[in-house]
């Protein structure tokens, strides 16, 4: 079958959204708005007899860099093919961009066939910690005037500016809330808490010193039991930042999901120690 391959409108993308939910995936309740915000041509299918068939995300951060995820073909047309040529178009439609993504550890051989490189893995925790938001006014809610100061703080930990992502993702909702910790006018650190499917997420999560992440991760559980969370919390930590995987220990959280993070073209040099959370299309 010959598949009609072309960018999804926002319409699809929402449906695709469903598909990840069933798949298990559980995705934020509002996550597509700010991948869409980056990049409205970021989201591609494959249509068959006029049906979606496959979809998948190259959400492109710039001219230089764009992070692949929900690569999945819907179980009426799996086995056909239709999933692999629209990975193969989505692609080439990169140029020499390098491209990051999140699969599943089982599917590594696979990405390296087609030229993707194992950088580490990512480990999901989840649990339902108990713990008390910190006191003092170094931790505040994002409002817009902090977000030129968090576009260039969030510069040191991804391999492209995200400014358009972060407008919208940080953008308070109901169901979500970030909150920054500053020192006067200097980010130490920001995050994220989004209701999902199932429990919240916090991510990403980023924070220049083991303390600074801990203050910030209790600030936001907290905030998500306000915002009408069951307290139940995912976090997606890099595996090489042992401080990560200390404070998920520390609040009895267990890892639950591992992926494994890859990219085609030179790797990029991230400062993974002060990465504690991450948030990725792949993952939700």
């Amino acid at each position: 079958m010959s598949p009609t391959i072309r960018n999804a409108t926002r319409a699809e993308i929402d449906e695709i959204v469903e598909w990840a939910a069933r798949e298990g995936w559980n995705p934020g309740l509002d996550d597509a708005a700010a991948f869409y915000a980056a990049d409205p041509e970021g989201f591609w299918v494959a249509e068959a007899d006029g049906t979606l068939a496959a979809a998948i995300s190259v959400v492109r951060f710039g001219p230089d860099y764009a992070f692949l995820g929900f690569y999945m073909a819907h179980p009426d047309f799996r086995g056909q093919g239709l999933g692999y040529a629209l990975w193969q178009a989505a692609l080439s439609a990169q140029g020499t961009r390098i491209v990051g993504l999140d699969g599943v550890v089982a599917q590594q051989a696979s990405y390296q066939r087609s030229g993707f490189a194992y950088a580490h893995a990512n480990m999901r925790y989840g649990g339902t910690p108990q713990v008390t938001a910190p006191p003092g006014t170094d931790l505040v809610e994002v409002a817009p005037v902090h977000l030129p100061l968090l576009i260039d703080y969030d510069a040191r930990f991804s391999p492209a500016r995200r400014d358009s992502f972060l407008t919208q993702w940080l953008k308070a909702q109901p169901t979500r809330q970030s909150v920054a910790l500053l020192r006067g006018t200097e980010v130490q650190g920001y995050g994220t808490i989004r209701t999902c499917r199932d429990g919240q997420k916090i991510g990403p999560l980023f924070a220049n010193t083991e303390t600074g992440a801990d203050l910030l991760f209790r600030k936001l559980v907290a905030t998500g039991l306000e915002m009408g969370g069951d307290g139940r919390i995912f976090l997606d930590i890099p595996e090489p930042n042992g401080a990560a995987k200390a404070l998920c220990d520390r609040y009895n959280l267990k890892p639950v999901f591992e992926t494994a993070r890859m990219y085609r073209g030179e790797v990029p040099d991230l400062p993974l120690s002060r990465i504690f959370g991450i948030t990725t299309f792949e993952l939700g």
